[in-house]
């Protein structure tokens, strides 16, 4: 998973290479005059595909870079959601304060190595298996506390919501970075761009000169829009990364110190 848009975007790349010669030398051995009813059928339905390949593109462009600012709004919602629950450990009474506050110290810590981890999926899942079990710990030390008679009256009432809301939004980005398109969808793109590599490899054939510039310019932007799209649709495995978003959350945890 780790090298998965290099791997794909290397393997589409030398796939439309392939198509675009297969295609030249088919039409090569097509090359029979056509009626000029039956050509301009043919530009209709070739144009056709390459509509389809400019549509997938654009949708999953479009598609990823939302999945990616809802995870970086989920980041900061996570910093909010964690910041208010500690800052509310002030209304419980003063003896039961310092073991909270140890608890939410090493359950940010754990939360930020999660993190970190990616895409170690093995080591990520390890850490968030040790945040759940911090947020049972904490979840039961607040029921606890805010029974305590020396606590605020109404510390139930607001310490109790908040740390619920950190743990529904750990959730809730723990499956925002597990949603992403289905696997078809990316197949079926690599698909299409090699009908469309196919077809322009045939229009070489055509041609009185061989114009490989425009043919591997467009076999060349088409891989690298893909690319593109992968790197924003795994935003913690390649260059576009969402990391340093994770910001927020170290700022809270300094805030905590």
């Amino acid at each position: 998973m780790k090298y998965l848009p290099f791997i794909y975007a290397i393997s589409l790349f030398i796939s439309m290479l392939v198509c675009l010669e297969l295609g030249r030398r088919y039409g090569l051995k097509s090359s029979i005059e056509e009626p000029e009813k039956a050509s301009g059928s043919k530009r209709i339905i070739e144009g056709t595909f390459f509509g389809l390949l400019s549509l997938l593109l654009a949708f999953s462009f479009s598609g990823a870079i939302s999945r990616f600012d809802h995870r970086r709004e989920l980041i900061i919602e996570e910093a909010n959601d964690i910041g208010t629950a500690y800052l509310r450990v002030d209304m419980l009474a003063t003896d039961e304060q310092p073991k909270m506050r140890d608890l939410f110290r090493t359950y940010l810590d754990v939360r930020l190595a999660a993190y970190r981890a990616l895409p170690n999926i093995d080591e990520a899942k390890k850490k968030l298996n040790e945040s759940i079990q911090l947020q049972n710990q904490i979840w039961a030390s607040a029921v606890t506390s805010t029974r305590n008679t020396s606590s605020h009256p109404d510390s139930g009432k607001l310490l109790l919501p908040a740390i619920n809301s950190m743990i529904d939004i750990s959730n809730t980005r723990t499956w925002a970075a597990l949603t992403h398109p289905p696997v078809i969808i990316f197949g079926f793109l690599f698909f299409v761009a090699l009908i469309c590599s196919f077809i322009a490899g045939g229009t070489l054939a055509t041609a009185k000169t061989k114009p490989w510039v425009h043919a591997l310019a467009f076999a060349l932007l088409t891989c690298a829009s893909v690319f593109t799209i992968l790197e924003i649709e795994y935003p913690r495995e390649g260059f576009i990364n969402i990391e340093k978003y994770d910001q927020a959350l170290v700022e809270v945890r300094t805030s905590m110190n």
